[in-house]
């Protein structure tokens, strides 16, 4: 008896990628292993969190990295590292800001909702967000403005594909950022796959969540400078007690990296190219569907499919087949954030050639009537 019938569980098949409420990602056998053996020991955490350094510094080439909860903790220890240093009265008083620099610069179209929003995830450490620009843009210029207030703690930029309006140049928006003394974090939970390029920009603290394409437990990578990644580490002393990173999720990022280090990046972008032509091959003549491959929009290595969908020809609006596609047995969830324009979007990175058959037959049981 698996785990869906012991406790009588939805069995999901999950085309909306590594999305945390349906469990994000499938975790290997090393992986899994790993945070079996883990749960029967006993080990010094900061040992641990060495280890893990020393490994995120070799995968990366950072000058440092950290394990935190997942990275939406991630983000409020980092904005309190940039208020706080190491300063352990400094850190003890969060989230009581005293006389801290508080003001978090944030573009507008970078203010996203991740299951909550980032703004919350800034004021958990005290600190004050200071929306900068449009929705449509955020200028170099916007942002200027905004960092020669002294009461500026950092500027927060986010990669993402949920960021709105004319993508932020990283490179200069750091570099202003430093000539005004400013450290810069950047927001790349699902970016771990562009790490060398995001490292690239001298942002002072890029953030990963260890859980989507590395495939971990629920983890937070944070790396970067030295001297800011240990004021992260040392919030465990303060408001980070609350979001403390266990052993096991340690040792599973651990496996994780492993796993990294030892698979060819061009073989897997091989392969997941393979996996949606073959796909949408096998979907193609559905009626009233055009399907197509969309590059990932923020420069991951591969693509996801798209499913445009003509209600008149098909009988069926997206909203409606992505209702159809979670009511199957297994439900299957896609990505439904453009279903108002008639598009669904599959993500197939973590899919098996039998839930995607699954997936085939659900979408010609629902089109082909």
């Amino acid at each position: 008896m698996n785990l869906h019938q012991k406790h009588k569980l939805t069995k999901v098949i999950n085309a909306a990628g590594p999305f945390t409420p349906v469990g994000v990602s499938r975790s290997s056998k090393n992986v899994s292993e790993s945070v079996a053996t883990a749960l029967s020991e006993y080990f010094i955490i900061d040992e641990l969190l060495d280890v893990a350094n020393n490994a995120l510094c070799n995968l990366t080439n950072a000058e440092s990295g950290t394990i935190t909860h997942c990275t939406a903790s991630s983000i409020t220890l980092a904005v309190a590292a940039t208020m706080t240093g190491c300063n352990q009265d400094k850190i003890s008083a969060l989230p009581s800001i005293n006389n801290m620099p508080n003001r978090v610069i944030l573009p507008v179209g970078h203010s996203i909702n991740y299951g909550h929003s980032i703004l919350q995830a800034i004021k958990l450490s005290g600190a004050q967000p200071v929306l900068v620009g449009s929705e449509l843009q955020c200028s170099l210029s916007d942002i200027e403005k905004e960092l020669s207030n002294k009461k500026t703690a950092c500027l927060l930029l986010v990669t993402s594909r949920l960021t709105k309006g004319v993508l932020v140049d990283l490179f200069n928006a750091v570099k202003i950022a430093h000539q005004h003394n400013i450290p810069v974090i950047i927001d790349a939970a699902a970016q771990d796959m562009r790490i060398d390029e995001l490292l690239s920009t001298k942002a002072d603290l890029v953030l990963i969540s260890a859980q989507k394409y590395l495939a971990s437990p629920t983890t937070g990578v944070v790396i970067g400078d030295k001297e800011l990644v240990k004021a992260v580490r040392d919030q465990g002393k303060g408001i980070g007690r609350t979001m403390k990173v266990t052993k096991e999720s340690i040792c599973g990022v651990l496996a994780a990296i492993e796993d990294r280090t030892n698979s060819d990046s061009k073989e897997w972008t091989h392969k997941q190219n393979k996996k949606i032509s073959n796909f949408i091959q096998s979907i193609d003549n559905l009626p009233g569907i055009i399907v197509k491959a969309v590059p990932d929009s923020s420069g991951m290595p591969f693509s996801r499919v798209h499913l445009i969908v003509d209600p008149i020809i098909s009988k069926i609006d997206a909203t409606e087949l992505a209702k159809q596609l979670k009511n199957n047995t297994p439900s299957i969830w896609v990505i439904e954030s453009m279903a108002l324009e008639n598009q669904l979007v599959l993500e197939l990175v973590f899919l098996t050639k039998e839930e995607l058959q699954t997936i085939k037959t659900c979408l010609k049981e629902n089109l082909i009537k």
